[in-house]
């Protein structure tokens, strides 16, 4: 087993252009669920979990991750100028020096089961990528894997001619060497444009280095994307997450 890593690097660059005027008012990861920014959520689960430092890379409306640094320990920023004309790749390659080892990749939209930290940290891999069962959440990425190792993603299942074990959470366990071989590829891309989604850098990178995929088939989670996103969050998907939370820490506590 490899142990938790130290770090996590959270991508918070995006405009939340689907959200509407939510999407101007605050970054996605501000949207509360039970009362708390989701951002504030995954930041309590990281460090129950037992990551240690968070590097949080910011660009639209940056000054609320800035008030957040101010009154919460152990995290870092980097901005993105360039937020409004680039992906989510050159968010992450933005904070390629300040990783030295093992880090847990995530989106600030991002809301989960406390157990899928637990699955992925205790993968006996340097690089794993978490996959759940079928979310039918109308924005699926699709992920594909020949023996445990990632060969593609999609959101279009027919472009994928391999195996389909899941859908793409948006929690990954990766190591510098990953992220080195993510940047070589972003690095070529870069020369004709910045709108590259860390996804295709990983399945690019994952070519050289393995990827192994970690399949959790009945994992509650979530991104928060549109309003139709936070509509089912609310709805059906955060009370969920708290029930089997709960269930969970009553399980490690006995």
């Amino acid at each position: 087993m490899m142990g938790v890593p130290d770090t996590a690097v959270i991508v918070a660059a995006g405009r939340g252009v689907r959200l509407g005027e939510m999407g101007t008012e605050r970054p996605k990861g501000f949207i509360e669920l039970g009362g708390v920014p989701i951002i504030e959520r995954s930041l309590a689960c990281l460090a129950a979990a037992g990551v240690r430092r968070t590097i949080i890379v910011t660009g639209h409306l940056s000054e609320y991750y800035e008030a957040l640094a101010r009154r919460t320990p152990n995290i870092e920023l980097v901005h993105n100028p360039d937020y409004a004309n680039s992906g989510s790749m050159y968010t992450l390659y933005l904070a390629r020096e300040r990783v030295t080892g093992d880090f847990a990749l995530l989106e600030s939209d991002l809301v989960y089961e406390r157990r899928a930290l637990d699955v992925l940290f205790a993968s006996m891999s340097h690089e794993t990528l978490l996959a759940s069962g079928a979310t039918r959440s109308g924005d699926e990425v699709y992920v594909e894997a020949e023996g445990g190792r990632l060969t593609g993603l999609s959101k279009k299942r027919a472009d994928l001619k391999g195996t389909v074990i899941g859908e793409l959470v948006g929690l990954s366990r990766l190591s510098t060497r990953c992220l080195t071989a993510m940047c070589a590829h972003a690095e070529r891309v870069f020369r004709k444009t910045k709108h590259l989604e860390y996804e295709h850098a990983l399945v690019a990178a994952a070519r050289e280095v393995r990827v192994d995929c970690a399949l959790v088939p009945d994992l509650a989670w979530t991104e928060i994307d549109d309003e139709r996103h936070l509509a089912r969050a609310r709805t059906e998907v955060y009370p969920r997450i708290v029930e089997r939370d709960a269930a969970h820490a009553a399980s490690i506590a006995c």
